[in-house]
């Protein structure tokens, strides 16, 4: 576990220096006093008094003797008849417009954080102290239900650099399509998924436009985890009914156990004491926290040899930098956060923590080598009747670097393989579909209906419609109807028509580079109900 950081004694100190300080000044005593100095000194005590006043009324309380106010032998497990579960459920829900209830999936759920994962919901319960201040900060400006700050609980153990099988990862697990469509982005060095704040603004948004859709919190919950597909499909088999538990049977599996999970969880977070589970200290609070921004490439060696901090630790708080390497020197703005005292040294000195070498020797050269050969990293799948001689021309590099990069001995290389290549060079040789403009579209060797559909902005079911096809394949010179596209161009924009069943989720996602906020702030919508069947939505071309 991360050590845990002094505050309290340090701030403490800090404080009862300064009052002896006004005291003394009090009473003409002019022994401690450097009227040269005397604003620099009073803003430094006066910082280290606020935190002592304010913010250490927040620190969590770890200690079982005061926490265990129901006297439960240690190691001991309660358990409870439903009727002290429903009600204490049903407390939970006159608190919240999100429809908490109680029943057998729940109840399972509540066994499973209660009882075999005690160890996790103590881990989680401290985790959450250092957290939830921030995802309450957002809910609460996006004027959300705070109760779904439980929600990264269920999806990350509240793990910022989590990951799934799918590959969702962070506090709020977005995969990587939906991540970019409300702005989170991702390369060698970033991964804008795992940074809290942004991720959390991500989620705040997205959930906000599934409620739009659905005007059901569990029903937003549902189509957060499994997508607005799914969720629609199951509506549609339950009859129509907009009503979580209406569709759940025919939710996927996965799906079935979110919202009951959620509810537990909102359960065992506000009932922790009664089945005798107390936090375990994260060793850091949130209110310690500060963020600098960073002007210059950077590592995390550099700033923890710098200032005495232990790696881990920055990177527990900065695990948006995949690499330890900030690459701030692209014109984009980076931002390190910082035990609070640290981040005042860091303002001090930004220069020299710049220019100092580390004892493993990174320099700022280095570190833009680096950043430049991570940027022209590629990855290639091998296709049937590829050798590695035909790769390396195609990427005008050498067989001998391909060997190198992806430590092969031999010339050895299977279809669907993948290779690292490092090619700044590169010219991707796409295929490209010619338009028609008659109606009529004739199908060209190497076509497929999705490179079609993509060409004309129409989507392949529209395509698999006009021309009664009841499968994916097409002949070459096979003349395919294809209706008006749903895209025009502007001059600065493109325009969108809306067809029945779009959201703005699914209209961003057709354009690439395109987020949700973006065709909302270009449209001033405020959300997915407003739209209408033929209406235009102003997409920007560069996208």
């Amino acid at each position: 576990m991360m050590s845990a950081f002094v505050f309290n004694s340090k701030a403490q100190y800090d404080a009862e220096w300064f009052l002896m300080q006004v005291e003394s000044i009090e009473n003409n005593d002019s022994l401690f006093f450097d009227a040269e100095n005397a604003e620099k000194v009073d803003v430094d005590k006066l910082d280290s008094l606020v935190h002592a006043k304010i913010w250490g009324k927040e620190y969590l309380v770890t200690n079982r003797l005061e926490l265990n106010i129901y006297d439960f032998s240690e190691g001991e497990i309660p358990v409870y008849p439903d009727s002290v579960y429903e009600n204490r459920v049903a407390e939970l829900n006159k608190r919240t417009p999100i429809n908490l209830v109680y029943n057998h999936v729940v109840n399972n759920y509540i066994k499973l954080y209660s009882n075999r994962k005690r160890n996790l919901t103590a881990r989680l319960l401290g985790l959450g102290h250092f957290y939830f201040p921030l995802f309450e900060e957002y809910l609460d400006k996006y004027d959300m239900p705070l109760e779904l700050k439980y929600l990264a609980i269920v999806e990350s153990a509240l793990q910022p650099q989590a990951g799934s099988r799918a590959g969702a990862k962070g506090l709020w697990q977005f995969m990587y399509s939906t991540g970019k469509m409300y702005g989170l982005q991702s390369n060698s060095f970033i991964d804008d998924r795992f940074d809290p704040v942004m991720s959390t603004i991500a989620a705040c948004e997205y959930l906000t436009d599934l409620y739009d859709i659905y005007g059901d919190w569990s029903l937003a919950l549902a189509a957060y985890n499994s997508g607005p597909g799914n969720v629609n499909r199951a509506i549609r088999n339950a009859g129509g009914v907009k009503s979580y538990w209406a569709v759940w049977p025919f939710l996927p599996r996965e799906t079935r156990g979110y919202v009951p999970a959620f509810i537990a969880v909102n359960y065992i977070m506000n009932y922790p004491a009664e089945h005798n589970i107390f936090p375990i200290d994260p060793g850091q609070n949130y209110y310690d926290i500060d963020t600098v921004k960073v002007n210059d490439v950077l590592s995390f060696e550099q700033v923890a040899e710098m200032f005495d901090m232990e790696l881990k630790t920055i990177k527990f708080l900065n695990p948006r930098y995949k690499k330890g390497i900030i690459p701030a020197n692209d014109g984009n703005e980076y931002y390190l956060r910082l035990p609070y005292n640290v981040a005042a040294d860091y303002r001090e000195f930004e220069k020299e923590v710049y220019a100092y070498k580390t004892l493993n020797g990174i320099k700022k050269d280095k570190l833009l080598a680096e950043i430049e050969k991570a940027k022209s990293r590629r990855v290639h799948i091998i296709r049937s009747g590829e050798n590695l001689g035909s790769i390396a021309k195609k990427y005008r590099t050498s067989v001998s670097k391909l060997r190198r990069w992806n430590n092969l001995r031999g010339s050895m290389i299977y279809p669907g393989q993948k290779l690292v290549v490092f090619s700044p060079g590169y010219v991707r040789n796409s295929k490209k579909t010619v338009k028609s403009n008659n109606g009529f579209h004739k199908v060209r060797r190497g076509e497929t209906l999705g490179l079609i559909a993509k060409t004309y902005r129409v989507r392949v079911s529209d395509l698999k419609r006009w021309n009664n096809l009841r499968g994916s394949v097409i002949r070459v010179n096979q003349k395919l109807i294809v209706k008006s596209p749903i895209v025009e161009y502007d001059g600065t924009y493109v325009l969108h028509t809306v067809r029945s069943g779009d959201t703005l989720w699914d209209i961003a996602k057709k354009y690439k580079g395109v987020s949700v906020k973006q065709i909302k702030k270009l449209n001033k919508l405020s959300n997915s109900r407003g739209l209408k069947v033929g209406q235009k939505l102003k997409i920007l071309k560069k996208a």
